[in-house]
């Protein structure tokens, strides 16, 4: 079924998907476009029901205000404006409006039905992926995290053995992640799984790069090249899949606002790229993400794991790689995870981590002066990862972490727990 479709026209809002979010919680299909789209690709759109003109404060661009095209406000079908001074409409709001008026446009203006949801999406995504793909082959980066295994369950479901699912080690896993990866995907779920152990390739890469958005690119850029020599073994591969979601898109910078971050699978792919993309998750935040997970059948552990981004542990190994320090984030994620599920905060908590700094603090280990590393300890919960707040850990489970921290991980002296939420703090510290 083609689900009723509303388009937020992105003027310079901070409150995008926020908007896009009140929408689809009424049942109704949004996606977000820029203020540039031409009145013909807004007609493209199937059931397309209502317009909304989103401005705020980045409005203004290089001096100039952002404007819509004329051509936009005869196109058929009803349009809204927020915050947007310049609108030839009637209905104009100098904030966002109330629920009720916001439905009242939705549902009686625009005449939209509540036809949103994830049996209608899974069906909508997996005919788009049989159109594009066709008879061809699709290499998919699976890492083992929420967004590639529902990707890859998503494209087994539309192409079946079409797919080939790619597992690099890229030497910045968790412990024994690669190894589990192997396990669930190509011995319980019989999938068509290539292991690839690039560890020493990729942290030869990283030798010596501090920059965090330069550490990302290598990265991303490195990830495509390996797929490129897997692909060139195979026959009949033009398709890679990716499990960008909506927040990788929206923090990796729009015309009106500011990259916040760079993502891999957004920012980091070389211009050269020989593959077309299949991102059939990338207009879903991660809550949706997850439903689309359970409604495809795979296991809730699998659904619910702990997000995980695509540069591994070489964000959370801050500055310039070290294999010591990386090997020092590795085990005392584990200990944390470990401690966690003990407490039963890993039901709870939805993402924890470690990270440590590039630089080393005083401290006395057997009666003598030493520098050693800190490791920081990350706990957060938030529903779309836009925004998030901190765990309030009991004291006795931080202080059990921190004694298994500084007695098993090796080159460590000092733990501590990061109090920021988000803003002004980012999840991740890179």
């Amino acid at each position: 079924m083609k689900q009723d479709l509303i388009v937020i026209l992105d003027l310079g809002s901070t409150q995008n998907t926020v908007v896009a979010r009140q929408i689809r919680e009424l049942g109704v299909y949004s996606e977000i476009h820029p203020h540039d789209i031409t009145a013909d690709e807004l007609k493209s759109f199937e059931n397309l029901k209502g317009l909304i003109l989103n401005g705020g404060e980045n409005r203004i661009v290089g001096g100039k205000p952002v404007e819509v095209s004329p051509e936009l406000y005869n196109i058929g079908c009803p349009v809204i404006a927020i915050d947007y001074p310049q609108a030839e409409c009637e209905k104009q709001y100098n904030t966002l409006p109330d629920p009720a008026v916001l439905q009242k446009f939705i549902f009686e203006d625009c005449g939209a039905a509540a036809n949103w949801n994830m049996k209608n999406f899974i069906e909508d995504q997996t005919e788009l992926i049989r159109q594009q793909v066709g008879d061809k082959k699709v290499l998919l980066a699976l890492s083992g995290g929420v967004d590639s295994s529902v990707v890859a369950a998503m494209l087994i479901k539309a192409i079946g053995q079409q797919l080939i699912c790619v597992h690099v080690n890229h030497g910045l896993m968790r412990k024994n992640e690669s190894e589990s990866v192997v396990k669930v995907f190509r011995d319980e779920l019989n999938a068509n799984l290539i292991y690839v152990d690039a560890s020493d390739r990729f942290l030869g890469k990283l030798e010596r790069v501090a920059d965090p958005e330069q550490k990302r690119k290598i990265i991303g850029s490195e990830f495509i090249r390996v797929f490129e020599e897997e692909a060139r073994k195979l026959e009949g591969i033009d398709f890679l899949g990716q499990g960008t979601i909506y927040p990788d898109i929206i923090e990796s910078g729009t015309k009106t606002a500011k990259m916040v971050k760079s993502h891999h699978n957004v920012g980091g792919l070389p211009e050269d790229l020989k593959f077309e993309l299949v991102e059939p998750l990338k207009q879903l935040f991660k809550d949706e993400v997850r439903a689309c997970g359970v409604e495809l059948g795979l296991p809730h552990d699998m659904v619910y794991r702990q997000p995980f981004p695509g540069p591994g542990l070489g964000v959370r190994c801050l500055g310039a790689i070290t294999r010591d320090r990386l090997e020092a984030v590795r085990e005392s994620d584990a200990i944390l995870r470990e401690e966690f599920a003990k407490a039963g905060l890993d039901k709870k908590v939805w993402q924890y981590f470690t990270v440590a700094p590039d630089f080393k603090s005083v401290g006395m280990k057997n009666n003598a002066r030493v520098l050693e590393y800190m490791i920081i300890i990350r706990a957060i919960n938030t529903i779309d990862a836009m925004t998030a707040s901190v765990e309030k850990v009991d004291w006795d489970v931080l202080e059990r972490i921190t004694e298994r921290i500084l007695a098993e991980v090796k080159n460590v002296n000092r733990v501590c727990y990061d109090m920021s939420p988000k803003p002004p703090a980012t999840i991740e510290f890179e």
